[in-house]
């Protein structure tokens, strides 16, 4: 087995070492939990599969039932068993809601949902209704009606779920956490984030390149091409938040102290995916003549209760570099993932930027220190292995997640609320309080209090 897998196995009475307890340090090596945690998979695409990967890299776990749709996808995923002389889970995909007759099954505890975004808040509620610890890909939900659905179902049923938002735990997010839980930056002010990617090859895939070109989606596509498209045809909103705000939530105490107040959200013109048909499938292609809805760049400002502001950046559908393009600033200084750069004022030469390697050196986190060479494998440099355990962890337990149902709800309803406001020339809207009013008494985590 590979050596994650027997590092899992050695620090398995670790209990919660490596999930992030609200009142229990970040890298505390509490817990005593021995049990073997029975996971189920719906939806074993792209992302599911690497989460299965990562999980039958555990002694900890067995992957009792896998469910897909897609025949393809379920063969990838017993083949990978297969190759680990792991016993053959059972397998669900006959119709669109045969994950309802996985979730009956009493070999389940938990289940990880990683399915079009559509599903996600379907499934997520018929899970916790079922019993079943829930872990939900991003983002997870697509309404605020669906962001409510959480909350209440968890609520009705005491049934967790976590959102497995892999980006909080990258390394330079969790060292610049550090950063600002020992008040490097001083009192926080101001922050952006976002999800900047160039998406056009997702977005529009023929079936017969599927890393390369092509202008077809919907049933002609592949992967994500069949679903994920679509958003963009019929949706001018930011509809994938949670890889930027959940990092920045996380460092301002959203839900914990603090809560996001009220947005505004403006859309440019949607030129980028009309222009990217036409120059790979011509312009009599069909497609050409679709009218797409979302705007190429979506700027959102977020207020939160404690007076910062948040500018949260969608930005998919033209060519660019990747970045999710993080900034933290207090009244100390800052931190800005592009370019590299870090100002601390007393620190730095006064009016030049640092390079930010060695502030993150300094900074790095004690989980990163202590586990970072074999979380490296992991899939996206290493952070999946991290939400994973966490997950893992939290579900051996029935213990609160660390970004548990409320986060889900707030870092999601900024899709609907976003829409609204663009729909609104801008017009400012409100963010429910998910918690009801317990954001208030809530503790935020307690990141660094206990030692190795």
């Amino acid at each position: 087995m590979s050596s994650r897998r027997n590092f899992v196995k050695q620090t398995a009475l670790a209990g919660a070492s490596l999930s992030i307890l609200p009142n229990l340090s970040f890298g505390s090596m509490k817990g005593t939990s021995n049990k073997k945690l029975k996971l189920a998979f719906i939806g074993i695409g792209q992302r599911g599969i690497m989460h299965l990967n990562n999980a039958i890299n555990r002694e900890d776990v067995e992957v009792t039932a896998i469910c897909d749709v897609d025949p393809e996808r379920i063969n990838i995923g017993l083949k990978m068993m297969l190759d680990y002389e792991l016993t053959k889970p059972k397998v669900f995909g006959n119709s669109d809601s045969d994950y309802r007759n996985l979730l009956e099954l009493k070999d389940v505890d938990a289940v990880i949902i990683s399915t079009p975004w559509l599903w996600h808040t379907k499934m997520a509620v018929d899970s916790m209704k079922a019993g079943k610890y829930t872990g939900l890909e991003v983002s997870a939900a697509n309404t605020m009606e669906e962001c409510w659905d959480l909350v209440n179902t968890h609520e009705e049923t005491g049934s967790h779920l976590m959102i497995l938002e892999n980006v909080n735990y990258r390394r330079d997010v969790l060292a610049v956490l550090n950063m600002v839980k020992q008040n490097v930056f001083g009192e926080l002010v101001h922050f952006r984030c976002g999800y900047q990617h160039d998406l056009r090859v997702v977005k529009f895939n023929n079936g017969k390149q599927p890393y390369g070109g092509g202008v077809e989606f919907g049933d002609k596509g592949y992967s994500e091409a069949k679903w994920r498209t679509q958003h963009s045809l019929l949706r001018n909103a930011d509809v994938y938040p949670t890889h930027g705000v959940g990092p920045i939530a996380t460092m301002c105490d959203i839900n914990r102290g603090n809560r996001f107040m009220s947005l505004t959200s403006h859309a440019t013109k949607g030129i980028g995916l009309n222009n990217y048909i036409v120059e790979q499938g011509g312009k009599d292609h069909p497609n050409a003549k679709l009218k797409f809805k979302q705007g190429d760049v979506i700027t959102s400002t977020i207020e939160t209760s404690n007076g910062e502001t948040i500018i949260v950046t969608h930005d998919c559908n033209l060519p660019r570099p990747y970045s999710l393009g993080f900034r933290v600033q207090g009244a100390n200084g800052l931190w800005e993932v592009d370019g590299n750069r870090i100002y601390i004022e007393g620190k730095s030469k006064p009016h030049q930027w640092d390079e930010s390697d060695e502030w993150l050196k300094k900074y790095d986190h004690p989980l990163w220190q202590k586990y970072g060479e074999l979380a490296t494998g992991a899939g996206h440099g290493g952070m999946d292995f991290f939400v994973l355990n966490a997950f893992v962890e939290s579900a051996k337990d029935n213990i609160a997640p660390p970004l548990d149902v409320y986060d889900a709800a707030a870092w999601s309803s900024i899709t609907p609320l976003s829409e609204a406001s663009i729909e609104n020339n801008g017009e400012p809207q409100d963010f429910p309080d998910f918690t009801r009013g317990n954001w208030v008494k809530r503790q935020p985590y307690n990141w660094m209090k206990d030692s190795y």
